[in-house]
């Protein structure tokens, strides 16, 4: 009995080694896949320059890849339009531990990439086209390919998802309404009544005005919008500060308008809300309490969808990657891993 009792031990501890051996050398296994480099030649640590043909000639826009995982590659379309991809750089605190590939992408006239300093360019479908062929030039298919767009990135995604869904594994949109003109009907009936009425009338009177260089626009909106809005940290992380030293702003207000407090530019008009309905793939949208854009309207939007799914990040505002994380990244990975 004694004997029996030490044998059945023993196998009981080999077995739990093995097993936990066998644990280790898939995790191992895994993480070595995940950094195997694909790329062949000169090492540039995942950079890659695409070459993209526009109306007005070829340029090149400035890629990343972070990552390797052949059925879970996530393109960045980043917001502004103007801005870059140095805000999304949180993504590399979350993402590679779960083994989802990432591709940082600065899109024409932003960041890294080719500025033609030509206004013709700064055009919805001309951005649309430039995304399909950045996604060709990427080897991203049906089989693998998430496109992920926040802020004026979601409508680029939005509009690109309806014309080139057959080439998307999944769609996220974060932090963008569908209508712009319900986004700045909800700036002006909602955020603009919690500010003080004199700071409103201000900022009311040099809009008016077309005053928006005033350094008391920017100054009364910082504290007043930015701070409670655009991001809820008393300091703002790094990454965002070096992205916003580098905004093309000729491109941004052409488009956006001189702030996020609704939208002026060429976009002032666009509404995507009867097309949601013919967006098949798998969709999630992502709001914030505190955000810019109306969370009612983009849980709204989620339901428009035939695949839709709709996370709340109940402490965050428009940048609530970073000011509400662990919700942020744990619904958007969940989402990502359910569909793959």
């Amino acid at each position: 009995m004694k004997k029996y009792i030490f044998y059945l031990a023993i196998s009981l501890i080999t077995s739990f080694t093995l097993h936990s051996c066998s644990n280790k050398a898939d995790k191992t296994s895994t993480a070595t896949s995940y950094y195997t480099n694909l790329d062949r030649g000169i090492q540039t640590g995942g950079i890659k320059i695409i070459p993209i043909t526009t109306p007005k000639g070829k340029f090149n826009v400035w890629t990343k890849r972070i990552g390797n995982n052949p059925s879970m590659k996530v393109l960045i379309l980043h917001g502004g339009p103007g801005l870059s991809h140095e805000a999304y750089e949180c993504f590399e605190s979350f993402l590679p531990k779960e083994g989802i590939e990432f591709i940082y992408y600065d899109q024409l006239a932003s960041g890294n990439s080719d500025n033609p300093k030509d206004t013709s360019l700064y055009d919805l479908s001309r951005f649309v086209e430039e995304v399909e062929q950045v996604r060709i030039a990427l080897n991203l298919d049906k089989s693998n390919f998430y496109l992920y767009g926040h802020s004026w990135g979601g409508i680029l995604a939005m509009q690109y998802a309806l014309k080139y869904q057959s080439n998307i594994k999944g769609l996220i949109i974060s932090n963008m309404m569908a209508s712009c003109p319900e986004y700045g009907k909800y700036a002006n009936e909602v955020l603009a009544k919690q500010m003080p009425p004199a700071v409103l009338d201000t900022i009311r009177m040099l809009e008016k005005k077309g005053d928006f260089q005033n350094p008391k626009y920017m100054g009364l909106l910082l504290p007043n919008f930015y701070a409670k809005h655009i991001i809820r940290l008393a300091e703002w992380p790094e990454p965002l500060n070096r992205m916003f030293g580098k905004l093309n702003n000729e491109l941004y207000v052409n488009m956006q308008g001189p702030s996020e407090f609704g939208v002026a530019g060429k976009l002032a008009n666009w509404d995507f809300s009867n097309e949601l309905k013919n967006i098949k793939v798998p969709t999630l949208t992502i709001g914030a309490t505190y955000d810019t854009m109306d969370p009612k309207h983009m849980e709204w939007m989620s339901k428009q969808m035939p695949s839709g799914q709709f996370l709340l990040c109940a402490n965050g505002s428009h940048l609530s990657m970073y000011d509400d994380q662990e919700a942020y990244f744990t619904g958007l990975i969940k989402f990502i891993k359910s569909i793959n």
